[in-house]
């Protein structure tokens, strides 16, 4: 791509690849109604808090289509339902949105376990789920786009980079998560992971929680204690999600827990996890993601003038100053989405389907990322964060350019 190309693309926040144009679908191009998209957030329940950033920033991004003309010459609509954080119901939602509601495709989940749910159902009705979330990879389906990084080019380099001189030479690991696929999943593959530098059982201990978990004193208790054995540094792994992320850093916070002594590596830690607490005695613990906010960028900056615009417009109730990995991934679909209905003359799931391998989006952490050629993940570029004393994190290392998606870790089974 000519660089003044690039440069305008970047401008209006997507960057497409040239491939061959699929054909027009007749059908399509005499519909004059708009092309709804269904949004599967919950906005009540354990994911409410975070779930409810990708709703809002789905539709602003919705708006910023519409006001650019729509695709293919229609308005594009937000059909917004409400999972209530139960699993089930995302399927059932899901199912919804496609059968009754006729929508083109669907962006939504925060977990594995409703990505799970929906899963079958977008499969059963040949529609398209995109996914905002890195997660625990071992899936790949034609009928899912996974707009995020698997544990290879999220997880790895993170704890890669805490074995390392430089990351406090980490030899022995506390991983404690919620009690579903994605926690057992990511710590089945990081077991495998350290198995090959060396790192055996006794170096180890894995705990579950139940979702919404609260109380962790004990834990915390169990986490010190194991610290303190011989044996090298010891760090946590932390894949607990939703309500349970700020209940657990409170309670390092009460038992003194600093990121000098035990740093915590949290998986899914965003900054509105942080809200409400005095996060000074949290400085220095991490998370790893494709995007902080603090990423010195146009288009980043942008977007969050953007959002900040939107959420004081709309009287919404986020912190306008706050923007999210799944926040960006969600922006960076639907523009990725619009682009390919665009190129494939349509908004059948199938002819967006085609139109994908290959084509790129602006990504305001600084990078294009593209599509893969053969699967339906997008190539990310990767970040570690450490928490700041302003309820935030500053960017402690960035991959200088795309990180290959690895749909099946060779650490499951090692």
């Amino acid at each position: 791509m000519k660089r003044r190309n690039f440069l305008s693309a970047v401008g209006s926040g997507v960057v497409v690849a040239s491939t061959a144009t699929i054909p027009n679908m007749a059908l399509a191009a005499e519909e004059k109604g708009p092309i709804k998209i269904g949004l599967l957030f919950s906005q009540s329940g354990a994911m409410a808090n975070n779930e409810s950033l990708l709703k809002d920033i789905s539709l602003m991004t919705i708006d910023q289509i519409n006001a650019k003309g729509g695709v293919l010459g229609r308005e594009v609509q937000g059909v917004v339902v409400d999972p209530g954080s139960d699993w089930p119901m995302y399927a059932q939602m899901g199912k919804q949105l496609i059968q009754s509601d006729k929508v083109s495709a669907m962006f939504g989940c925060w977990t594995s376990v409703s990505r799970k749910s929906v899963l079958p159902v977008v499969e059963a009705q040949d529609n398209l789920l995109f996914y905002p979330l890195h997660f625990e990879g071992e899936e790949q389906s034609k009928n899912v786009v996974y707009l995020n990084s698997p544990p290879s080019s999220s997880v790895l380099p993170a704890v890669e980079y805490l074995m390392s001189a430089q990351g406090g030479g980490a030899k022995r690991f506390f991983m404690i998560g919620s009690d579903y696929v994605w926690p057992r999943t990511i710590n089945k593959m990081l077991k495998g992971y350290l198995k090959t530098k060396g790192i055996g059982d006794s170096a180890l201990r894995e705990q579950y929680v139940p979702f919404g978990h609260s109380n962790f004193q004990t834990i915390i208790r169990e986490i010190k204690a194991f610290a303190a054995q011989p044996g090298g540094q010891a760090i946590v792994v932390m894949t607990v999600v939703g309500d349970s992320v700020p209940a657990l850093f409170k309670e390092a916070i009460n038992q003194g827990v600093k990121a000098t002594d035990i740093p915590i590596l949290g998986l899914d830690v965003v900054d509105s996890d942080l809200e409400g607490i005095d996060t000074t005695p949290l400085v220095g613990h991490l998370s790893c993601w494709c995007y902080f906010q603090n990423v010195d960028t146009p288009l980043n900056k942008q977007l969050k003038a953007e959002w900040r615009q939107y959420v004081e417009t709309k009287k919404l109730k986020h912190r306008p100053d706050m923007v999210i990995d799944p926040m960006v991934s969600t922006y960076m679909g639907l523009n990725l989405w619009a682009a390919a209905a665009t190129k494939a003359k349509s908004a059948d799931p199938a002819a967006v389907r085609k139109a994908l391998p290959g084509m790129s989006v602006a990504d305001p952490a600084g990078y294009v990322a593209k599509m893969d050629p053969s699967n339906q993940y997008l190539w990310r570029g990767n970040m570690i964060g450490s928490i700041n004393a302003k309820q935030g994190f500053d960017i402690l290392w960035k991959a200088k350019g795309l990180e290959k998606p690895i749909p099946y870790s060779p650490y499951i089974k090692a």
